[in-house]
């Protein structure tokens, strides 16, 4: 087996293994299972309250709002487009947009209704999956999946890695700090963007291969062939 199809297959079967957990918590949800667990990690979580803990939480959570992904979106497509890399910002764009639907879709099927008790701040819509944990896990994984690609250093892509993951579990945290999601949305959002992550960079890793041993049977086939006769 050779080295793309080894790529694709470890991420078609982390992918199942992360599906296979995700509609595991999402049955018990849908059974309304899960009720003691999300009350222990939510009181957990919950018995840290200060007043200066509620002040970072919420900048946590704005981290992953609505209009700051777009922002960082917008900014991260915008030096994509300007360094010329058409193919990394299709690929960019569309896992996060693909991400987005993704959420409101299962948003639709399981309708769970959000906590309604010790809320800090508003919010709307159906709580399962969290839209917060799976837009953060999206844009700051695939973000990581680039700069790592891309950056030379090692301690540089460890800063990249410890950064981006830092961020996207306090985010999730933070939705269940201010009593808007219960543990088990966040932690389904993660799932279900991770398996969607691994799967689409899987595919996108398998399309780069392929494209260059293409290039690279063409300049063989050139260079065979040799310079036309006049």
């Amino acid at each position: 087996m050779n080295k793309q199809n080894r790529v694709l297959l470890r991420a078609f079967a982390f992918t199942i293994i992360i599906l296979v957990v995700f509609g595991w918590i999402a049955q018990l949800v849908s059974r309304q299972e899960i009720a003691a667990f999300d009350h222990k990690i939510t009181d957990a979580v919950r018995s840290v309250h200060s007043d200066t803990m509620t002040i970072w939480m919420k900048i946590f959570t704005e981290l992953g709002s609505e209009f700051l992904v777009i922002l960082m979106i917008v900014i991260f497509a915008a030096v994509l487009a300007f360094i010329g890399y058409r193919r990394e910002l299709i690929f960019y764009l569309g896992v996060i947009g693909a991400s987005a639907l993704l959420n409101l879709l299962l948003k639709a099927i399981f309708q769970r209704a959000r906590p309604d008790i010790n809320r800090i701040v508003e919010a709307s819509g159906f709580s399962f999956p969290s839209g917060h944990s799976m837009s953060a896990f999206t844009l700051y994984g695939i973000t990581i999946y680039f700069l790592w690609k891309h950056l030379k250093h090692r301690w540089m892509r460890t800063a990249v890695i410890l950064i981006g993951t830092v961020l996207i579990v306090m985010i999730g945290i933070s939705r269940i700090y201010l009593g808007v999601h219960y543990p088990s949305d966040v932690i389904g959002g993660y799932l279900i963007s991770a398996a969607w992550l691994i799967m689409s960079i899987g595919l996108y890793e398998r399309f780069l291969e392929q494209r260059w041993l293409s290039r690279k049977f063409r300049l063989q086939e050139e260079r065979n062939e040799g310079p036309s006769p006049i």
